[in-house]
């Protein structure tokens, strides 16, 4: 019976080389000369540092920038708040990794109410689709790919 799975996961390695990319192009910049402007990675965070505010706001679509390049959708990053301590402002931006059981719930919810005929079943931060026919599957991934899902997906394992 055929079928696929539905991710989403970002591949932290390109991720990494976004993020050095984007601290290598800061550390050239001249308007960020003394800024001691960076960004870090850790635990699926990013976190950008600098010493005003407004030089965040300039460091986010550098950022954006790269991730683009490297072929990381821009809906995995989640933007958090700006804060500012001790003469330096800072931001953490979270990475989207895996399905949650809400957003699982919810993509199961468009495919049934599409009426077509395939299996969907919840398998913890991935969806698993089967159906009879492999037309059926390529329905499924061409209609989730219209809808509006604020995760970016990946169609994988497609097994006839």
């Amino acid at each position: 019976m055929p079928s696929f799975d539905i991710e989403s996961k970002v591949d932290l390695h390109e991720l990494t080389n976004a993020i050095d990319q984007s601290n290598r192009v800061i550390t050239n910049r001249y308007d960020f000369k003394e800024a001691n402007a960076s960004f870090e990675f850790a635990n699926e965070i990013v976190k950008l540092n600098a010493k005003e505010i407004f030089q965040i706001d300039q460091m986010i679509p550098i950022l954006k920038e790269n991730l683009a390049k490297r072929s990381i959708d821009l809906k995995a990053l989640k933007l958090g708040e700006k804060s500012i301590s001790n003469n330096t402002a800072s931001m953490s931006a979270d990475i989207t990794q895996g399905i949650n059981q809400d957003i699982a719930r919810e993509i199961v919810k468009t495919i049934k109410s599409s009426k077509i005929k395939v299996q969907s079943s919840i398998q913890g931060d991935s969806l698993r689709i089967t159906g009879k026919k492999r037309d059926e599957l390529q329905e499924v991934i061409s209609l989730l790919k219209k809808e509006e899902i604020e995760i970016p997906l990946q169609f994988k394992n497609f097994r006839d």
